[in-house]
């Protein structure tokens, strides 16, 4: 399981397609058990210029999984015990924005929560914990990113906010005219809680928002369709796989990386005394909080 000075590890969360990388090789499925359930599938380990990757595919193989079942709380205990440091999230998302066109990717930088369904924190009641989601995803996995896409061509904006709703319906035309008064530029069913247990577990996030479709609210499109969806992710599932290729080194490459604040975000997060806190809780949280917890 990481720790804070361990060589960074990259989780890539996505569809199948990202994880198909010319020159991975050593590939092996691993199966990881969770204290919080199942996660989405196991754990793909490979090996790109010797250096390992770790992918999970977050609606399992097959995409078998609805966004408001997945186990998030699973998947991201699951890669913190793989020794993931670093997490890339690959996701598919409808546009709110005219400038952000079928294909272009967002590297977001803020959320609004809409989800409603889905168990959003490790911490509970026997061991209470709040961190900060000021700045929700790794400013600097996010320079990495973005440096990356320039490399390979990719149509990329920096910047933005992602509108999660629960799903797995796509939006009526009033929810969407209303998003985009909020200032929201990309609506997904995926990346929250997803962004804040990765931030409760102590690993650099960020997410790459892939443009699938105008939602809803664009009078000049058609509204929003599952083919119309698959059609573009066959497309984007290329860059996404250059994308990683191209960020792969920049993480492996940074030395500042063991000293990102995303890695000690429990360090004064947790407000239950000592000698109050549940045991049973304490052992359920060794990958994710055994930093704070046992020392």
């Amino acid at each position: 399981m990481a720790s804070i000075n361990q060589p960074p590890v990259i989780g890539v969360i996505g569809g199948s397609g990202v994880y198909d990388i010319d020159g991975l090789i050593n590939k092996r499925w691993v199966s990881f058990s969770s204290p919080f359930g199942s996660p989405s599938d196991k754990l793909l380990f490979g090996e790109l210029n010797g250096q390992q990757l770790v992918f999970l595919p977050r609606h399992g193989r097959g995409h078998k999984i609805p966004p408001s079942e997945i186990n998030f709380r699973a998947n991201i205990d699951v890669l913190k015990r793989a020794g993931v440091t670093d997490v890339m999230s690959v996701s598919a998302v409808g546009s709110l924005r005219e400038h952000l066109k079928p294909g272009m990717f967002v590297i977001v930088d803020q959320f609004i929560d809409c989800t409603y369904a889905r168990k959003k924190s490790f911490f509970g009641s026997g061991l209470v914990a709040h961190v900060s989601m000021a700045h929700p995803v790794c400013s600097r996995l996010g320079n990495h990113i973005e440096e990356a896409a320039k490399d390979a061509g990719i149509s990329t904006l920096r910047g933005g906010t992602y509108l999660a709703m629960e799903g797995p319906q796509f939006s009526s035309l009033a929810e969407s005219k209303l998003y985009r008064t909020w200032g929201c530029d990309v609506i997904g069913m995926t990346n929250m809680p997803e962004a804040k247990l990765a931030r409760e577990a102590e690993l650099c996030y960020a997410t790459v928002a892939m443009v699938t479709d105008y939602d809803c609210w664009n009078p000049d499109h058609d509204d929003v369709s599952v083919d119309q969806v698959m059609k573009v992710l066959a497309t984007n599932a290329d860059k996404a796989r250059s994308l990683v290729k191209h960020v792969f080194p920049k993480v492996i490459d940074d030395v500042k990386g063991s000293i990102c604040s995303c890695r000690t975000a429990l360090e004064y997060s947790i407000v239950t005394s000592p000698e109050s806190r549940d045991a049973n809780m304490i052992e359920q949280l060794d990958a994710v909080a055994g930093r704070v917890l046992k020392r």
